[in-house]
């Protein structure tokens, strides 16, 4: 039997049936500290770097098992997608990328707005994503905010491969080849999405999952074009 240093309780096994710690608790020293900058910051143990790995391995089939319940090694995707977003623009603002050309129009510098800050733009847009795979898809498995996680998921694979290339869009320096980088970056962005369902939905025929994928991306696209030419109204008023 182990006593609980938290609670006092007695126990048996790793942590106390009663509040939760663990029978482990050493002496404060460097090995403590670095397991707890693991833990509390990037949740090594259990968390970031395994969870990115799986979505890049077998991502739909990683978040159609998330989704019914293997969460135990995975980090939560909501907060994995708020950390990766910090990161992008972190990156994006150290390396002082400007994809704003001064001649264009309001409209157009709009828009290279939201791409300058396309980690919350992405983030923001995920009910939209979750709406339209809903739609599309008509699954009745899952309701709308299992289709929620799993649009977090894809956003947060998403926005690794666009930190990537941060580093890339700086070295070249050049307005063009940055916003052809864009363009190449959405490419990788349907492809990836048609990935992940054609994964998650496996029941169904991969040409049926991948026509489907892209109608969805353009009933998500719409949305988003309405709700931006909406602001741009507004902020023209």
């Amino acid at each position: 039997m182990t006593t609980c240093k938290n609670c006092g309780h007695s126990f048996e096994g790793k942590y106390c049936n009663h509040c939760g710690q663990s029978a482990k608790t050493h002496r404060i020293d460097g090995k403590f500290l670095w397991e707890d900058v693991q833990h509390g910051i990037i949740h090594y143990d259990k968390g970031i770097t395994f969870t990115l790995k799986q979505l890049y391995l077998k991502p739909g089939y990683v978040i159609r098992d998330y989704i019914h319940g293997k969460r135990v090694h995975h980090f939560r995707p909501v907060s994995l997608c708020i950390i990766l977003a910090s990161i992008y623009a972190l990156v994006y603002h150290l390396l002082n990328i400007n994809l704003i050309d001064e001649s264009e129009t309001d409209a157009s510098k709009f828009f290279d707005k939201v791409i300058e800050h396309y980690y919350w733009f992405v983030f923001g847009t995920i009910p939209c994503f979750a709406l339209a795979t809903m739609i599309t898809f008509r699954d009745k498995e899952y309701n709308f905010w299992e289709y929620f996680i799993l649009e977090t998921f894809k956003v947060a694979q998403r926005l690794f491969v666009h930190i990537l290339f941060l580093p890339v869009i700086y070295f070249f320096n050049d307005l063009k080849i940055a916003r052809a980088i864009l363009y190449l970056l959405m490419l990788i962005d349907i492809g990836l999405i048609i990935w992940n369902n054609v994964q998650f939905f496996n029941k169904k025929q991969k040409l049926q999952v991948a026509l489907l994928s892209v109608f969805s991306y353009l009933i998500n696209t719409i949305q988003i074009i309405i709700i931006l030419t909406v602001l741009i109204l507004l902020t023209d008023i």
